[in-house]
């Protein structure tokens, strides 16, 4: 069973819809005893980063989502659950993330010509040649909703990158468990579901 983590933030059900789509059981919870239990864990999530760490914090989520991804549990972050895995956002000074990946979320610059927040279809260029974008052309069109991107300390975790005002990473992958994406691949159309059957098949192997 793939956990969908439930803190009040988020698409949970398009999220949960598309695997349900793909074949795959999920279950969406805040039960952190469910987190733990999990084959595979997603953190989806749509909001302000500050928010998002208090309702964790308040669920008792924090150390569930740390431990499963210290035990090399198959690990999903979706866009906003993508920044929570860094140290700290400037969307939300002083409060501290799950510092998982080290390094800080930033705003997007604005530009005349570029529109922020980021909302719609751009295209990602592969990093590294890993199992979750199997299957994925380089130069896919992917969905975005977003104000800030990640800035890693260690260069060496970024999966896949996009161009907006800026190159950003698009993609995080650290070791052979933890994936992210700043780009919501439930509504990627097809691209985006080949991302989530990638992560299901690897979540089914373990």
């Amino acid at each position: 069973m793939i956990a969908i983590v439930d803190y009040g933030m988020g698409n949970l059900a398009s999220v949960a819809k598309a695997f349900e789509f793909l074949g795959g059981r999920v279950k969406v919870t805040s039960d952190p005893g469910a987190v733990c239990r999990s084959k595979g864990l997603i953190l989806p999530g749509v909001g302000a980063f500050g928010e998002a760490m208090a309702e964790l914090k308040k669920r008792n989520l924090m150390e569930p989502i740390k431990g499963s991804i210290r035990g090399s549990k198959p690990f999903l972050g979706l866009c906003l659950g993508l920044q929570l895995l860094f140290s700290s956002s400037e969307e939300s000074p002083g409060v501290k993330g799950l510092s998982i990946l080290a390094g800080r979320v930033r705003r997007l610059p604005r530009r005349a010509a570029l529109k922020v927040p980021h909302i719609g279809w751009n295209q990602i260029q592969r990093v590294k040649q890993g199992a979750l974008f199997r299957g994925v052309p380089e130069g896919a069109f992917m969905y975005f909703v977003h104000s800030f991107y990640a800035d890693p300390k260690e260069k060496g975790v970024v999966a896949a990158t996009t161009q907006y005002g800026l190159e950003f990473p698009s993609a995080i992958e650290r070791g052979p468990n933890l994936w992210a994406t700043q780009f919501h691949p439930e509504k990627s159309q097809r691209f985006g579901l080949t991302v989530l059957k990638n992560f299901l098949e690897m979540v089914n192997r373990c």
